[in-house]
């Protein structure tokens, strides 16, 4: 960290959509520094037409299982089958990477009558999890944006996967921040960086701090030629709140 970009904070903007309020970890942050947080998500999501799924070959009948890693893909994975009028087979088995995820499957589903599997959160688990049930036939619905790592586990080990893009992550419109300013930005993705770039070409970063989480979203700050100021998650701060207390306290004496 460099000690010449350790000033005081005054305001914060959170690149995703603002918590519900008994949700919103960054408050305690609000109440003990007198900080300004807001939260404006820099991009969104626009669902595929059937039309374009079919263009990459899928048949929702030739799979026995599918993969959810979030809820986006609950819903539009559900509404393409819709669009197609395709019922799921009861016999379908459901694969999710955590248990959040696993329980929203249920807004479409039945689960007494359905096989669900469900990963702890840890990626390396879910997919161990994956390999147990080798000769299964998986879907993938995702979207444009995603790591290679399960696609990549897949190949490795032989199994049967097709990805289905069903979803775009696209920039969303940020024209009325363009003469907003805030001390700190918090990334937590590369499509978000893309969108601070594909509505501000210009940014100059100057004296504000930028807070980057993950290491895909840190690598894409690096290659944009920002100074990443506070990293996370990080040995002593595993979460992003964490990390921001943790600069906060420090410049804010």
């Amino acid at each position: 960290m460099q000690k010449d970009r350790l000033e005081k904070v005054k305001s914060i903007l959170i690149t995703q959509p603002e918590p519900d309020k008994d949700k919103n970890f960054y408050q305690s942050l609000v109440d003990q520094y007198k900080v300004k947080i807001d939260f404006r998500s820099f991009i969104h999501v626009e669902p595929l037409s059937a039309r374009d799924v079919r263009r990459q070959k899928v048949n929702l009948a030739n799979y026995s299982a599918v993969i959810f890693n979030s809820r986006n893909s609950i819903d539009y994975f559900f509404q393409l089958a819709s669009e197609m009028r395709h019922d799921m087979d009861p016999n379908t088995k459901y694969f999710s990477t955590n248990e959040s995820v696993s329980n929203y499957i249920q807004k479409y589903i039945t689960p007494k009558k359905r096989k669900m599997y469900v990963g702890k959160g840890r990626e390396a688990e879910f997919l161990a999890l994956c390999k147990t049930h080798p000769k299964e036939t998986y879907l993938y619905p995702c979207s444009d944006i995603r790591k290679p790592s399960i696609a990549d586990f897949f190949k490795k080990h032989d199994m049967n996967l097709k990805e289905c893009i069903i979803y775009n992550t696209v920039s969303s419109d940020l024209s009325d921040l363009e003469n907003v300013f805030y001390d700190i930005l918090v990334f937590f993705s590369p499509a978000d960086i893309k969108s601070l770039y594909d509505n501000f070409p210009s940014f100059i970063q100057n004296d504000t701090r930028i807070a980057g989480f993950g290491s895909s979203t840190q690598k894409a700050i690096e290659e944009n030629n920002l100074i990443l100021d506070i990293p996370a998650p990080a040995p002593d701060a595993p979460s992003m709140r964490a990390a921001l207390n943790n600069y906060i306290k420090q410049v804010n004496k």
